[in-house]
């Protein structure tokens, strides 16, 4: 590669490079993705082997999906699925829009810094599994672009808006085109050649014939377009299936009125030639043929996967802004919009729930509307629940004259979300050019509204159900804690990420009497992380607070504690720590029911947990007596409290985990104690996906 940072030259190299890698590796398909700016998105940039538009689908890929391309970069590993059952297994979302016999591997492509992906997929009839050299060699092959992509980025070489094909190349010779027709003539039958994009590059005499068209009808267009009676899913899915599996297909069709012909196609690396012949007659040797997806919508078997793919995805979104990310990465580009707007229905209002491709003013000028504004489509779409599409904005002028002026495009379709004849929004695709509808595109984007109708509500009730349980849960817990005189304190909350993300843990710190001389501190877990945990978490900790602000002993805090909950028997349990701080005498005493010991660091450094012998669960027996223990209370020691949810993991012996976190105490920074608990935290055996609340209070005497 020059150095004279042209971007040109720079593409061509990584082309070229692309291209050697699929011919060492023997690969029939290739993809490059490279990762967004912003490092949550996977963007497809060079594409060989299939048409770019069998890729559409998979053109962005969110890099948290359950998707080859995206474990391949987000866990810095390389993926190998060997068969379609594999494949099944592992990635059904990706199965169920791939439904071919394959094998494939994706390799992150990282340098001094991770660019994206390589995906290579080959036909099932090579081995399931991958050589050590051949692992070697996808390595190599993609140190080798990264380090294009780092020489391209340092010469400012720019990205490319949409894919690019790049061929492979076969290497082959070709015959004399006049000896080819000769032959080909000979044969009964008729015969075609089609390249990967599906557009005929060479049709015998005895094909037209067939077909009922003359050969300058048919170079270079797609069959299914025209020959009008080959407009059927099943004729395209039969190539997408040819061109993506390698394999020999065959299916039939009819021209009316009532001739068959059998066509069978054979594909390679650079393209497909197809016999056809009367049905019944002799023909070439012939695979069983393939069956087809049956479907009730006549559209290209392509937006069909399309819709097959968005479907799965849809039913893995959770909240509203799922919904909003998954149309704008997949379902815009899939159908080349540049803008969306999903709006909700509230109070006779249409309210922006998510949008992209706005500028901030004109979400604004949009946001909350009447259901029956003339200023837009979207109520009367939502109130008649018939989609609207506007190719032009001369045809959105004619009825909307503002609407073109305020958002600044040029072709709309308005989708309402319809779930039981029950309107709960709309959402608007939007483009900066002209767009035609044709018929397939407008039955795909109404059959799509009702399956992101589906998703919206769902995603919905959920956010409301979460924010109403998060708020309960934030009202429950302290709001701040109060401010003593020689002592240092920090806290922290961190709910399950499975579930609610709410649960029954709290903590507290209470100053007891008006002379500031002592205090107390308390923490807890009550059983389960939902609502009734939630609550019942909020009734303990009044009690806890009520109890200890008349001066009661720790262990006959506990203890009226637990006579109210077994009087109200929850059918939930609760673990609870109580701390008594007396500074005067500077004495600390302890009392557990069912809780993690406490772990105290002194002035020394030397940190250990503190034995406190606990009594039983709150709830489980009214009668129950909790041990009470006195230690001393000294400058500068530490003392930090937690729930079972910081050292507890499956696997994992509970005292090594105490013991652990006893070390990472003594060798944390304590100047700062919202530092000290980011560290203990860090350090913990919890991953992201914590299947348990985790509350954490420190505690540290000046």
């Amino acid at each position: 590669m020059t150095a004279t940072g042209d971007p040109a030259l720079d593409t061509d190299a990584l082309d070229a490079a692309f291209a050697e890698t699929m011919r060492r590796t023997g690969a029939s398909i290739g993809a490059l993705y490279l990762l967004a700016p912003d490092g949550n998105l996977l963007c497809l940039d060079v594409l060989s082997g299939v048409p770019v538009e069998f890729a559409s689908p998979w053109t962005r890929v969110p890099l948290a999906s359950p998707a080859p391309v995206a474990d391949a970069v987000r866990e810095d590993r390389l993926v190998w699925i060997g068969s379609q059952e594999e494949m099944v297994r592992c990635y059904p979302r990706t199965a169920m829009a791939l439904p071919y016999p394959l094998a494939l591997v994706a390799a992150p492509v990282t340098g001094a810094r991770r660019w994206g992906s390589l995906l290579l997929m080959w036909p099932a009839t090579r081995p399931p599994y991958m050589t050590q050299r051949e692992r070697g060699n996808i390595n190599s092959s993609c140190r080798r672009l990264a380090r294009l992509l780092e020489e391209a980025a340092e010469r400012g070489g720019a990205r490319r808006a949409r894919p690019r094909a790049v061929s492979a190349g076969t290497g082959r010779r070709a015959a004399p085109e006049p000896a080819v027709a000769d032959f080909v003539d000979r044969l009964p039958g008729g015969s075609c050649a089609l390249d990967l994009e599906g557009r005929i590059t060479y049709v015998s005499s005895g094909a037209c014939e067939l077909l009922g068209r003359e050969a300058g009808q048919l170079l270079g267009t797609l069959p299914w377009q025209s020959v009008r009676w080959l407009d059927d899913p099943a004729c395209e899915d039969s190539y997408r299936a040819a061109v993506i599996s390698r394999e020999p297909v065959s299916f039939s069709a009819c021209r009316p009125p009532n001739h068959w012909l059998d066509i069978h196609l054979y594909p390679d690396a650079s393209g497909i030639s197809a016999r056809i012949v009367p049905a019944g007659a002799p023909g070439p040797p012939a695979p069983a043929p393939r069956r087809t997806t049956p479907t009730a919508v006549p559209a290209r078997a392509g937006r069909l996967y399309q819709l097959t793919h968005l479907a799965v995805g849809l039913t893995e979104v959770v909240g509203v802004q799922d919904v909003v990310d998954l149309v704008a990465d997949q379902i815009m580009p899939a159908f080349g919009a540049q803008g969306l707007v999903l709006s909700t229905a509230e109070a006779g209002r249409l309210r922006i729930t998510g949008h992209r491709g706005y500028p901030a003013e004109t979400i604004r000028r949009l946001d909350g509307l009447p259901l029956d504004t003339t200023f837009t489509p979207a109520g009367q779409a939502l109130g008649s629940g018939i989609p609207a599409f506007f190719a032009n904005p001369e045809e959105m002028r004619r009825t909307y004259p503002e609407a073109p002026v305020v958002s600044g495009k040029k072709a709309w379709a308005f989708l309402p979300l319809i779930i039981s004849s029950r309107p709960v929004g709309v959402c608007i695709l939007s483009y900066d050019s002209p767009h035609e509808f044709p018929a397939e595109e407008r039955a795909v984007l109404t059959s799509l509204a009702g399956l992101i109708a589906q998703a919206f509500d769902r995603a919905r009730l959920y956010d409301i159900k979460h924010d109403l349980a998060h708020g309960l849960q934030q009202a429950l817990l302290p709001r701040g804690l109060p401010t003593l005189d020689g002592l240092r304190v920090a806290a922290r909350y961190l709910p399950a990420t499975r579930g609610m993300e709410i649960g029954g843990d709290f903590y507290d710190l209470i100053r007891l009497g008006d002379s500031a001389d002592a205090a107390a501190a308390v923490i807890g877990d009550v059983q389960g992380h939902n609502v009734a945990a939630a609550a019942l978490m909020g009734q303990v900790r009044t009690a806890v607070h009520a109890h200890a602000t008349l001066g009661t002993p720790p262990d006959q805090v506990l203890h009226r504690t637990n006579r109210l909950l077994a009087d109200l028997a929850p059918d939930l349990f609760t673990s609870c720590l109580y701390v008594h701080l007396d500074f005067a005498r500077e004495r600390m005493s302890l009392a557990s029911a069912g809780h993690p010991p406490p772990v105290l660091r002194l002035s020394d450094g030397d940190s250990r947990a503190v034995f406190v012998p606990p009594g039983p669960l709150l709830g489980v027996d009214p009668d129950a007596v909790f041990p009470l223990v006195e230690i001393p209370l000294a400058r500068g020691m530490l003392l930090a409290l937690y729930t079972d949810g910081l050292v507890e993991t499956p696997g994992t012996d509970l005292e090594d985990a105490i013991t652990r976190l006893a070390q990472h105490l003594a060798d944390a920074d304590d100047r700062d104690l919202d530092g000290l608990i980011d560290t203990l935290l860090s350090k913990a055996e919890t991953t992201a996906q914590r299947i348990d609340d985790i509350a954490l209070l420190v505690l540290q005497c000046e």
